[in-house]
């Protein structure tokens, strides 16, 4: 009885590692846990609280977690649930509160208290920004894996290699724009 068990475990394993591959997945509970653990501000408690995880099987736990639950919700929904959440972000002109709800970011100036919204839509794989009319501004389109559609000063569209040369080129595109209509 055993032996069948052990082999069918084995089957199994074998199915799924091969049914599911290119599926690294992001681990973020296993990042978070261990962002959380960098960011204790005496690096002796950081050591003391890093080796208690491990010989207790926290990392562990939550590696598993990751691995069997979350990266598989992630895998199959195409997010992860607990990449969800609030991070504070420092700023060289303040500090940032930048939520994320799975669909896009709500980044808020702890500075001036100014919000902005930014979304990703699945239909058209774009971003946009909400303006204070409440309307949509498509700021990024994917075209493909190497080109993105980004918008002109002119309003008008511009195909852009997402490369430094790219971007470059962008750049002095739009910025060539931005002072012949000024």
């Amino acid at each position: 009885m055993k032996k069948h068990w052990l082999c069918a475990a084995v089957a199994a394993t074998l199915i799924c590692s091969m049914s599911m591959t290119s599926c690294i997945g992001s681990f973020t509970l296993t990042n978070k846990l261990l962002n959380w653990n960098r960011h204790i501000s005496n690096k002796f408690v950081n050591e003391l609280v890093f080796f208690a995880f491990w010989v207790l099987p926290v990392y562990e736990v939550s590696g598993l977690a990751d691995l069997i639950v979350l990266n598989s919700i992630e895998f199959w929904s195409g997010s992860n649930p607990v990449a969800k959440g609030t991070k504070i972000i420092e700023g060289n002109d303040g500090r940032y509160l930048v939520k994320c709800d799975g669909k896009g970011y709500t980044i808020k100036s702890e500075t001036d208290g100014s919000v902005v919204r930014l979304d990703f839509h699945d239909t058209d794989r774009s971003w946009s920004v909400k303006l204070p009319d409440g309307t949509d501004q498509t700021i990024l389109t994917y075209i493909d894996d190497t080109h993105v559609s980004l918008p002109a000063a002119d309003g008008a569209s511009m195909t852009v290699e997402l490369s430094d040369a790219g971007l470059l080129a962008y750049s002095r595109v739009a910025m060539s724009q931005q002072l012949a209509l000024n």
